[in-house]
C-alpha cells in the first residue's frame, strides 16, 4: 500500500488542473479591459484553456500507457510552469494566448495521471473512493484560486496572478520529483498510430461508457458556464471587485466537496449508475431554479451562487463513481480511458461554455438557457447509465440463479 506522503503528492499534483483553470477567472473582466476583447474573445481565454486541457489528456493518457507513468507527469508539470512564467510576463494578447495554451497543456497531465497513477497504486476496488478522496482534495484549488487570484488582481494586476501559479506549481513539481515512483511497467511495442486511434474511438462503442463520460462532460459545462458568466455579472452588472466574487466563488467548491463526502460514504453500498442518475437529477433541479429566479430579474450574488453550491455539490455525487466505472469497462487500458473520460469532460464541458460566450448578452437569458440545457443533457445521459446498469445487474441475476 502506498505511503501517506505519496498519496499526500498526488492530492497536490491534483491542484495543477484548477490551479490553470480557475485563476483565470477573477482575471477575465481585467484582461477584457487590458486588451479591449469582446465578450466572446474575453471568454475565449477561459474556454481555450479547458479546450486545450482537453486534447492533452487524451496525449498524456497514451503516452503513459506506453512509457510509464512518471515520466510523462514530470514533463507535463515543466510545461505548465513555463506556460505560468509566459502569462507573468505577458505584454500582448497573442503572448496572453501562448502562455494559456501551454500552461493548459501542461496541467492536463494531472487531470489524467493522478486518476490512472491512482488505479495503479490501489486497484479498481477501492478506485472509487481513492478519487472521491482525491477530488475532494481537488477543491482546495478552486477555493485558492479564485481567491487568491481576486486579492492578487485588486492589489498588483492580474499578471501577479500568474506569479501565484508559477511558485505553488513549482512546490508541487518539486514534490512529484522527490516522492512519486514510477507505478505502471509498460510492455516495450511499435508505436501504430491507426490503433493508437482506435483506442480512443473504441470505448464509445460501449453505449455505457459513452454514457458516462458525457454525463460528466455536460456537468462540467454547467459549471463552467456559470463560473465565467457570474465572474462578468458580478464585475460589469453587480459593480462587485474581483476579491469579492472569490469570497462568494467558495460555495462552488464547497459544495463539490459536500457531494464528494457524500460519495466517498456511499460508493461501497450503492451502484455507481444510481449515484450518477442522482446527480443529474439534482443538477437539473437546481439550474432549473436558478433560471426561474434570474429570468424573473432577482439577479444577485444570492442567485447566481447558492443554486450554484448544489449544482457542484450534485456533480460531486456523480463525477467519481462515473469515472470509476467508465475506467473499469476498458480494464486493458486504463490510462487511455482515464485519458478520454477526462478528455470527453473538459472538451464539452469547453464547448458549452463557449457557447454561452458567443450568445452572451446583457439579459440573463443566455444563460438561463445554456445551463437548462446543458443540465437536461446531463439528465440524459445518466438516466441512459442507469438503465444500462440496471440492465446488467438483471442479467448477472439471471446468469446466477441458472449456475446455480
Amino acid at each position: 500500500m502506498p505511503s501517506r506522503l505519496f498519496a499526500l503528492c498526488l492530492a497536490a499534483i491534483i491542484l495543477i488542473g484548477p490551479l490553470s483553470l480557475h485563476l483565470m477567472l477573477p482575471a477575465i473582466p481585467a484582461v477584457k479591459a487590458e486588451f479591449g476583447l469582446t465578450e466572446a474573445t474575453a471568454q475565449l481565454t477561459f474556454s481555450l484553456g479547458i479546450f486545450a486541457m482537453a486534447f492533452s489528456t487524451l496525449i498524456y493518457g497514451t503516452l503513459s500507457d506506453r512509457y510509464g507513468r512518471r515520466p510523462v507527469l514530470l514533463s507535463g508539470l515543466a510545461l505548465f510552469l513555463v506556460g505560468c512564467l509566459l502569462l507573468s510576463i505577458a505584454q500582448s494578447f497573442a503572448a496572453l494566448m501562448a502562455g494559456r495554451l501551454l500552461q493548459a497543456v501542461g496541467a492536463g497531465c494531472a487531470t489524467t495521471l493522478v486518476r490512472s497513477i491512482a488505479r495503479d497504486a490501489y486497484g479498481q476496488a477501492q478506485l472509487a473512493k481513492a478519487i472521491a478522496y482525491i477530488t475532494m482534495f481537488y477543491t482546495i484549488g478552486p477555493m485558492i484560486a479564485p481567491l487568491m487570484g481576486g486579492i492578487l488582481i485588486d492589489s498588483y494586476g492580474w499578471r501577479a496572478a500568474f506569479v501565484f501559479a508559477l511558485c505553488f506549481g513549482a512546490v508541487i513539481t518539486s514534490g512529484a520529483y522527490f516522492v512519486l515512483y514510477e507505478t505502471y511497467k509498460p510492455t516495450p511495442a511499435r508505436f501504430d498510430l491507426l490503433a493508437v486511434l482506435r483506442s480512443y474511438i473504441d470505448p464509445f462503442r460501449l453505449p455505457k461508457f459513452a454514457a458516462l463520460v458525457l454525463q460528466t462532460g455536460f456537468s462540467s459545462g454547467v459549471f463552467f458556464t456559470l463560473s465565467a458568466a457570474s465572474a462578468v455579472i458580478m464585475k460589469e452588472q453587480l459593480d462587485r471587485p474581483a476579491t469579492e466574487y472569490g469570497l462568494y466563488f467558495l460555495l462552488f467548491p464547497l459544495g463539490f466537496l459536500v457531494g464528494n463526502l457524500v460519495s466517498s460514504r456511499l460508493t461501497a453500498r450503492v451502484r455507481g449508475e444510481t449515484m450518477v442518475l442522482t446527480g443529474s437529477l439534482v443538477n437539473f433541479f437546481f439550474a432549473g431554479l436558478q433560471a426561474v429566479l434570474l429570468l424573473a430579474g432577482y439577479v444577485s450574488p444570492a442567485t447566481l451562487f447558492l443554486p450554484g453550491f448544489f449544482m457542484t455539490m450534485a456533480q460531486g455525487l456523480s463525477l467519481p463513481s462515473a469515472q470509476a466505472g467508465a475506467m473499469a469497462l476498458v480494464p486493458s487500458s486504463i490510462g487511455t480511458a482515464a485519458g478520454i473520460g477526462v478528455f470527453t469532460q473538459m472538451f464539452v464541458g469547453a464547448a458549452v461554455a463557449q457557447i454561452y460566450g458567443i450568445l452572451a448578452d446583457p439579459s440573463m437569458v443566455p444563460l438561463a438557457a445554456v445551463s437548462v440545457g446543458t443540465a437536461g443533457a446531463c439528465l440524459f445521459c445518466g438516466f441512459v447509465a442507469y438503465r444500462l446498469g440496471q440492465t446488467e445487474s438483471q442479467s448477472e441475476s439471471q446468469t446466477e440463479s441458472q449456475a446455480k
